[in-house]
This record gives structure tokens, sequence and C-alpha cells, in this order.
């Protein structure tokens, strides 16, 4: 059974698998039989997948036993630093991790997996610590720019709170960094619809489908970015002199009116398609809206 456990063990870790309960069912078969002292040193992995998962349980005492064997081989690990600051946040003591990341940061920051924990952290406290976050973030990233998921995460952090410019300046350096993936220049898109530029909006959803499969049946992206171009087009038509904080010029009204009408085709073809029609319930009253006036 030990044996049967590992190999499930390592197949989860191989595939970045979490399966929490499941780990530490498991897991604790091969801890209790021993079993890991004959890994190597896949059992290091095995006593980290095992306080992770203890930990997401709320199984302390297991994650415990776990860490205090990797302290005793690897004092001073990054890795293992990091797992004893999630261990004080799963005691339900965030002051008492933010103290212990500061500390360690100012003995290693380079320390990428303890600063990126101390910010999330100040981030779950509220209002009161985002400030601080921000500060955080922003020095980390001036340290480590091309982290492409740090800067996702600050443009998220700015437009909740409603600063949707400063968000989408975040958001420009993650589309210097990743500019091949559509689901980038569609949250760009996104966020600039939210923040009232619709020229720049309907610009840069434009872009989307024009790298991302243009079916919208076929690509995720793209449909959603065919919906913003035809909220995009709409908005643009019944206000042609809406402000763009970009300076984006926007279509001509010609120009406007042929893009509504090919969104209007391409969204319609969605709900047309076999695979939709049993499913969609109100199909006929969605595309009587679609082709209606001023649409």
């Amino acid at each position: 059974m030990s044996a049967v456990s590992t190999d499930q063990l390592a197949s989860w870790r191989a595939r970045g698998t979490r399966a929490s309960e499941q780990t530490v069912k498991q897991g604790l078969i091969v801890l209790h039989s021993g079993g890991y002292k004959k890994m190597g040193n896949d059992a290091w992995s095995f006593l980290e997948q095992l306080a992770l998962a203890s930990l997401d349980i709320g199984r302390l005492d297991i994650a415990d036993e776990c860490i205090e064997q990797l302290v005793e081989e690897f004092p001073g690990s990054p890795r293992v630093e990091c797992l004893k600051g999630i261990r004080i946040e799963a005691g339900d003591k965030p002051q008492d991790a933010l103290n212990f990341y500061e500390a360690a940061l100012v003995e290693d920051d380079t320390n990428v997996a303890l600063w990126k924990r101390q910010i999330a952290v100040l981030r779950s406290q509220g209002s009161h610590t985002i400030q601080k976050a921000v500060e955080e973030l922003t020095r980390y990233l001036d340290i480590f720019y091309t982290d492409v998921e740090a800067w996702t995460e600050l443009s998220d952090i700015y437009a909740e709170l409603n600063l949707y410019t400063l968000s989408l300046q975040s958001l420009a350096h993650v589309l210097v960094l990743a500019s091949q993936n559509p689901f980038y220049v569609l949250r760009f898109a996104e966020t600039a619809y939210t923040a009232g530029d619709i020229p720049l909006a309907l610009k840069t959803y434009l872009r989307v489908i024009d790298m991302d499969e243009p079916d919208p049946v076929q690509g995720n992206a793209a449909k959603r970015a065919w919906w913003g171009l035809k909220t995009s087009a709409t908005r643009l038509l019944s206000s042609p002199s809406l402000p763009s904080e970009s300076q984006t010029q926007p279509p001509s009204a010609e120009h406007l009116r042929l893009l509504d009408e090919l969104a209007t085709e391409q969204l319609a073809e969605v709900y047309r398609s076999t695979s939709a029609v049993s499913q969609v319930q109100g199909r006929d009253v969605f595309l009587a809206w679609l082709s209606g006036p001023n649409r």
C-alpha cells in the first residue's frame, strides 16, 4: 500500500496537482510507515508536498512534523523559510506572518517566494494594508521586472481601487512582456472599456480577434472580444464624442456600423450553432435583441 501511495503522490507532484485531502490520506501512509526514507532526494519533495496539503485542510500537526524535518535537513533554505511563513499564516496570525516575512527579507531580499507571500498577506488584510501591498509590489517589480504574474496582480489591485488608469499602465507592461497572449490583450481591452476609454477598448478588441481563433464558436478569447467589439461600437455610434484618455481616434461612423454588423453576425452564429440551440434558453429573444435597432 505504501508503494502505491508513493507512486500516486509522485504522479501528483509531477502534474502539479494539489488534491489536498487525498494527498494527506496517502501521505500519512507513507509518513507513518517510514516509506519516505527510502525515496532518496524525493523524500524532501514529499515532505514539502504533504506539509502544504496538510496546511490546506487544517492539519497543522502533520504540517509541523514535516516542516520540522525539512528545517533540520535544510536550515535557512529559501523554500523552507517560505513554508515556515505559510505555517504561521495558517495559524491565523497575519501580523506574526508579516513580521516573519519582513525579518526574512532583511536577510535575503532575493527570495521571491517570501516577497510574494508578504504581498499576499498584506492584500488579504483589506483596506488598511492595501497601500503597503502596492508599495511592496512596486518595489518588487523594480527588481523583478519580467514577472508577468506580479504585473497582473498590481493591475488587479488598482482595478479594485477604481484606479483604472493605473491598472491599464500595469497591463501595458504585461503586454510588453507577453505580447502574444490574447487573453492578456483581452484583459487590457476590458479594463480600457471599464475605464471609459471606449475608442482604445474597441481598437484592442480588434487586436484580440486578429490574434486569436477568429471564429467565436472556437476561440474563447475571440468570443469575448466580439462581444466587446459589439458593445464598444454601439457606444460610439450612440455617443460619437466619447472622450479617450489615450487620445485614440475612433473609426468613422460608416466603419463603426460595419464593425457593429460584423460583430452581430459573428455572435449570432454562436447561438445559431447546432450545439448551442438546445442549451441556450431565450435564444430567440437574444437574437432579436442582437439584430434590433441601434445594435
